[in-house]
């Protein structure tokens, strides 16, 4: 059923239309805010029905607005969206929804208390009579929509005991029950496993070839390559291409998003490891809640060499890395710099022992956002000459210092006073990498280095680990991006469910491999289970 929309415009499929071959075009689409900043600047978008479409760009390029005001979480400020040529607007989800376009979002939406069926159902519950809900047809409904798609998924299964791949298919289902015809994804892939990759791949184009409508926003050139049918890109809020897959290459794709060549090789240099640097032995991690997040770890990191480490989200990377680094709960076993044993030390004491850290959340734990940038690249460096001139900081010694890393480093600011919180996310991870790296300290600890950020910023923070690398240092690497830890790591570990269950040199390293460790499947795991059967 429709409703009428803004202006009294009525959304939906027109009545001619045929089921699941809705057209969708976004026409001189423009999006300024009050504070004067423009977004998106009259983009054409033309989405076709029974293709999946990679929507790409930069960060800040403007593909997460133009997607908001698609699924009618955000209003135009000019231009016109039309459904099979009617022209429609949208005032709210609901009613984007009601003309059969759905988004899956980065965060899922889910009760983990409640079933599939009744998550999927929820405001949308089938009735008898016009006024009893009926779990039963719910749950066969979303049983049917699960195997019409191959989604594999149990209605009655509880949503907190499911897999992130599992969450998302719910996500889609949520989708599909309220008859979504145009079907947007926000970065779905960012916390799953290669096989889960490939698993819902698989689903989309399902999809697909039931005639849905597919949109990907994604930054991840290697699987646009391998999934979509049609590309848009994005640059400056503007859209600068619209490619055929088949008839394009990564590097063209790249070109039109930084309007730039761009290394996307990420071709694996070796490194030359000298002695231990790092060694943690019998490493146990609890978090405030008393749950034990890192269980016995142990592994070494030589001097010259970069180790990786793999695994999905909640596997206890970070609080692995968080632990070394002297953050996060309590903890015990052995935490060895250069032979000498840091774990009795505060995360002061070991930074001037000779640890730097890179943490993943760079707005929250990285930086101080109201701060100017100057003074976070000062951060570390401020108790000590050439910055601290007595008892007081040397403001001249600061300029040169945040001028120094800046130009060093690319970093794309204005001017050092500006608050580091008006940085893009890519910007502002240069300016934590900057300032980290330019400790020269022995070890350096780097969690999701690149997460979140644009193709451009990724080369240059690959070209400066790998530098910082080969002038001797060690460096442990975590990354949700196999192919970035391929780039990088000598060798990879796998976490899963808080161990280090796998190790792999780097020539040894496959993603089949990698992909089945951060599953808990491991070579001992399968030769277990053939010496049981």
């Amino acid at each position: 059923m429709t409703r009428p929309l803004n202006g009294g415009v009525t959304a939906g499929r027109p009545q001619s239309a045929a089921p699941g071959a809705t057209t969708v075009e976004m026409r001189g689409i423009s999006k300024w805010y009050s504070n004067g900043v423009m977004a998106n600047d009259h983009v054409d978008l033309v989405l076709n029905p029974g293709e999946i479409h990679a929507l790409v760009g930069e960060n800040g390029a403007g593909k997460s607005t133009l997607m908001s005001i698609l699924c009618g979480l955000e209003e135009p400020t000019d231009g016109e969206i039309r459904l099979d040529g009617q022209t429609v607007s949208f005032s709210s989800p609901v009613s984007a929804s009601e003309a059969g376009i759905g988004m899956v979002h980065q965060e899922f939406k889910l009760f983990p208390s409640l079933t599939v069926a009744e998550n999927v159902a929820f405001r949308a519950e089938p009735t008898r009579l016009g006024m009893f809900l009926s779990r039963r047809e719910a749950r066969e409904r979303v049983r049917e929509l699960a195997d019409r798609y191959r989604l594999g998924v149990d209605p009655n299964a509880k949503v907190g005991q499911l897999s992130v791949g599992m969450l998302q298919r719910v996500e889609i289902l949520k989708a599909l029950h309220r008859d979504a015809q145009v079907l947007i994804l926000d970065e779905p892939t960012a916390v799953l496993t290669p096989q889960e990759v490939d698993d819902l791949f698989a689903v989309l184009r399902e999809l697909r070839d039931a005639g849905r409508t597919i949109v990907v926003v994604t930054h991840k050139l290697r699987e646009v390559m391998a999934f979509s049918d049609r590309i848009t890109v994005l640059r400056d809020g503007r859209s600068i291409a619209t490619l055929t897959t088949s008839e394009t290459n990564p590097a063209e794709v790249a070109h039109h998003m930084t309007g730039r060549d761009v290394d996307l090789d990420g071709r694996y240099n070796a490194g030359s490891p000298a002695g231990v640097a790092l060694r943690v032995d019998g490493l146990f991690v609890q978090n405030e809640l008393g749950v034990m997040v890192v269980s016995d770890a142990n592994f070494s990191v030589r001097h010259g060499e970069i180790v990786g480490i793999a695994g999905v989200a909640g596997s206890g990377q970070t609080e692995l890395i968080e632990s070394i680094a002297g953050l996060g709960g309590h903890s015990s076993g052995v935490v060895e710099l250069d032979g000498t044993d840091i774990h009795q030390l505060s995360a002061a004491e070991r930074r001037r022992k000779g640890i730097a850290y890179i943490p993943e959340d760079r707005r929250g734990v990285g930086s101080a956002v109201t701060a100017s940038v100057s003074d976070n690249l000062a951060m570390g460096f401020h108790r000590r000459a050439p910055l601290r001139k007595g008892w007081r900081l040397d403001r001249a010694a600061m300029k040169r210092h945040s001028a120094d890393i800046i130009e060093a480093f690319g970093i794309r600011v204005s001017h050092a006073k500006v608050e580091a919180g008006t940085l893009s996310g890519g910007n502002l991870q240069k300016v934590i990498v900057g300032r980290e790296m330019s400790h020269d300290s022995a070890v350096l600890l780097v969690d999701q280095p690149t997460r979140g950020v644009d193709i451009g910023a990724i080369e240059n923070i690959h070209g400066r680990l790998r530098a910082y690398r080969d002038r001797g240092h060690a460096i442990v690497l975590t990354s949700a991006e196999l192919s970035e830890l391929f780039a990088l790591a000598d060798r990879i570990l796998v976490m899963y469910g808080g161990r280090v269950v796998a190790e792999y040199p780097r020539a040894d390293a496959t993603e089949a491999k990698i992909g089945l460790a951060m599953a808990g499947i491991t070579q001992q795991t399968l030769t277990g289970s053939e010496e049981t059967t």
